[in-house]
């Protein structure tokens, strides 16, 4: 194949994408680098404008659905009812699935969550009590977060709807493992999916018992334990896989690749067009590092990552093709048409009509949605 030919072939062109809504956040999370200033410091704490939103998505049509969420509480962004009206209007899905505090956020917002139908929403919730859920969320209050909730569920009943389908992310640090089911059973009476994490930098579990919760829900009962047991690095198909099918993007237009990286870049997408940064040079070189078919380069910032690190040391390296191919069903669920569709006549007896027909012919596959 000739290089020209090769390039072609190394082009993405993904119909999902990345894009934060606000890179700065009111709480305190120890391990979070985010209140501690580093992100500011590195690529900027800022809020993503309505303006560069609505361009973006005017500028690239075959954009279908957006995540709004890293490193930031994305309802620190007084634009956000703005943002989602419009996606609605141009039939462009929405999610938050790296996750929300849900702390502070107004009742306008709320409603427009359901009536504009956003898709998915991940709220981040450690623990099944006020106390064990302020250790690590510091500055949050539990009792806040689970009003907020059933402020969307009492719209969803006022709309009929099933948007957005709520999951309680929890992760499982030492201090709060005991309260896993605690949790999920709220999570059960909420009307939300549940779903535990493994903490990047924490101790295992206090106890065998504990230990053994938490490899029941996640595989393993740490990082380095997921490593030894699976021999690749604990969500890296996940994280490193965004490079090819949702790129992140930071609020400013810098495109960072995935949703680790906060200490380089690639271009921007609002200054340059997303397209060309996507598929330039230094973004194709780190998606064949990836693969493990080049060396590092110190200009890629993969090579400053320990989950690439890892890789390196484990060999585990990722199916770049594998990851860029879509199947029909992604295709016919990822597009603007269907979005509108959606928006237009799906409510929720629609849908479970609809869920039951394709689950029985195979149009619909239960499966979560990518991270």
């Amino acid at each position: 194949m000739t290089r020209t030919g090769t390039a072609d072939a190394e082009r993405i062109r993904p119909a999902s994408l990345r894009l934060e809504a606000a890179s700065v956040c009111q709480l305190k999370c120890p391990a979070c680098p985010t209140p501690d200033g580093v992100i500011r410091r590195h690529i900027g704490g800022a809020l993503l404008t309505f303006e560069s939103f609505r361009r973006l998505l005017d500028d690239n049509p075959h954009i279908a659905d957006v995540e709004l969420s890293n490193w930031g509480e994305m309802f620190l962004n007084r634009e956000l009812t703005r943002i989602i009206r419009y996606a609605f209007d141009r039939g462009v899905a929405l999610r938050a699935d790296n996750g929300v505090n849900l702390n502070t956020v107004g009742d306008d917002v709320l409603e427009a969550l359901v009536r504009y139908k956003f898709r998915s929403l991940r709220c981040s919730i450690d623990g099944a009590t006020p106390a064990t859920y302020a250790i690590y969320r510091r500055g949050g209050d539990f009792d806040t977060v689970i009003r907020h909730i059933r402020r969307i569920n009492f719209y969803k009943q006022q709309y009929d709807s099933m948007y957005p389908y709520l999951t309680w992310q929890f992760i499982a640090f030492p201090h709060n493992t005991h309260e896993i089911e605690a949790a999920r059973a709220l999570a059960g009476e909420l009307g939300m999916g549940f779903w535990v994490k493994l903490p990047w930098d924490a101790e295992p579990a206090a106890t065998p018992e504990d230990a053994a919760a938490v490899r029941r829900e996640t595989g393993a009962a740490s990082v380095e334990e997921y490593r030894d047991t699976f021999g690749k690095p604990y969500m890296a198909d996940r994280y490193c896989g965004q490079l090819w099918n949702r790129p992140q993007v930071h609020t400013d237009g810098k495109v960072l690749g995935c949703c680790v990286n906060y200490w380089g870049d690639f271009g921007n997408a609002f200054r340059n067009g997303l397209d060309a940064t996507l598929n330039g040079e230094r973004m194709r070189y780190a998606r064949r590092m990836l693969e493990g078919k080049v060396d590092a380069r110190d200009d890629i910032p993969c090579a400053r990552c320990s989950v690439y690190a890892e890789m390196q040391r484990t060999q585990s390296w990722l199916d770049g093709t594998r990851i860029a191919s879509t199947s029909w069903r992604l295709r016919l669920r990822r597009n603007r048409l269907t979005n509108r569709i959606v928006n237009l006549f799906v409510n929720r007896p629609v849908y479970a009509a609809l869920e039951s027909i394709g689950l029985r012919i195979g149009v619909i596959r239960r499966e979560p949605e990518a991270y």
